[in-house]
C-alpha cells in the first residue's frame, strides 16, 4: 500500500523561553492508504496536538508532515485553505454543523464550496445519506436530531468530498453507547467498503477496537504500537486494556 500521512520527526513547543513545553517529542509514524489508525494517551499526552498538527489547525515547531506527498508544513493562505477543502475530512466530537442548515445542506455545503454542480450534488448527498444509514433526518435541523444523527451527518460531510484522509477528534465522545456502537460500524463501512483513510483520536479503548492499528501515545513520545491483523475485536479490545495498563498504572488513569 502506498503511504498517504507521513509524519517526519516532528516538535512542538508551546510557551516561551523561559517557560517551554514540549508537547510533540520527536513523533516519526505513517498511515498507509485505506488504514484505520487510532491514537491514544493519557490527558496531556499530545495525541490532541498531534491531531491539530496533522489537521493544520497548529503547527509544528520542527519536522514535516506529508499528506498524498506534498509537505503541508510549508503551506500557507490559499494553498492551506485549498488543501483543506479537497484533501482532508473533519469529524468533531461536538458536530460542528451549522444549525440554520438542515441535515442535507450541512452536507451538500463542503461540495458547494468546491463549486460542484447542484445535479451532482444531489446525487453524492444522497448516495453517502444511503451509505450512513441518515436519509430520514435529511429535512432535520441539529436541533431535531440526536447526537447519533448528527455525529453520521457530519461523518458524511466529512467524507463526501473524498478526502485523502479523514481525520476523527474523539467521535463518539458525545455520544451514548448504542450510538457509538453504530457510528463505529459505520465508520468500518467507510473503511473497508469505501477504503477511506482514518486517523482517530480516543481515549476511549471500545472505540480504538474497531481501527486497525492503534498508535499510544506518552508524554510526547509514541510509546507504543499494536496491529489487529487477523485477530478479532475482542482479542484486540483486550490488547488495547493491556497497553493502557502499562500507560498509567490504572485503567481510569491512563484514559
Amino acid at each position: 500500500m502506498s503511504s498517504i500521512l507521513k509524519i517526519s520527526q516532528i516538535e512542538k513547543y508551546y510557551g516561551s523561553k523561559s517557560s517551554l513545553t514540549k508537547a510533540i517529542d520527536n513523533i516519526s509514524f505513517e498511515v498507509d492508504s485505506g488504514e484505520f489508525v487510532a491514537i491514544m494517551g493519557a490527558s496531556g499526552s499530545g495525541k490532541t496536538t498531534l491531531l491539530n498538527c496533522i489537521s493544520t489547525i497548529d503547527r509544528v515547531t520542527s519536522g514535516h508532515i506529508y499528506v498524498a506527498g506534498e509537505d503541508i508544513t510549508g503551506l500557507r493562505g490559499n494553498a492551506l485553505n485549498k488543501f483543506r477543502r479537497e484533501q482532508l475530512g473533519f469529524i468533531f466530537q461536538d458536530f460542528n454543523l451549522l444549525d440554520t442548515l438542515t441535515a442535507y445542506e450541512n452536507i451538500a455545503l463542503a461540495l458547494s464550496i468546491q463549486n460542484v454542480p447542484a445535479n451532482e450534488i444531489d446525487l453524492r448527498v444522497r448516495k453517502v445519506a444511503k451509505e450512513l444509514g441518515i436519509e430520514a433526518v435529511f429535512d432535520k435541523y441539529p436541533y431535531q436530531m440526536s447526537g447519533g444523527q448528527k455525529q453520521r451527518v457530519a461523518s458524511a460531510r466529512a467524507i463526501i468530498t473524498n478526502p485523502k484522509l479523514v481525520l476523527a477528534d474523539e467521535p463518539t465522545g458525545a455520544l451514548d453507547s448504542k450510538s457509538a456502537r453504530m457510528l463505529l460500524e459505520r465508520f468500518e463501512y467507510l473503511n473497508q467498503t469505501l477504503l477511506a483513510t482514518i486517523l482517530m483520536v480516543t481515549h476511549d479503548s471500545f472505540t480504538a477496537s474497531y481501527a486497525s492499528r492503534v498508535i499510544f501515545i506518552k508524554d510526547g513520545k509514541i510509546f507504543h504500537e499494536i496491529n489487529r491483523g487477523g485477530e478479532g475485536r475482542k482479542v484486540f479490545f483486550d490488547k488495547i486494556i493491556d497497553v493502557i495498563t502499562l500507560l498509567g498504572g490504572d485503567v481510569s488513569d491512563a484514559l
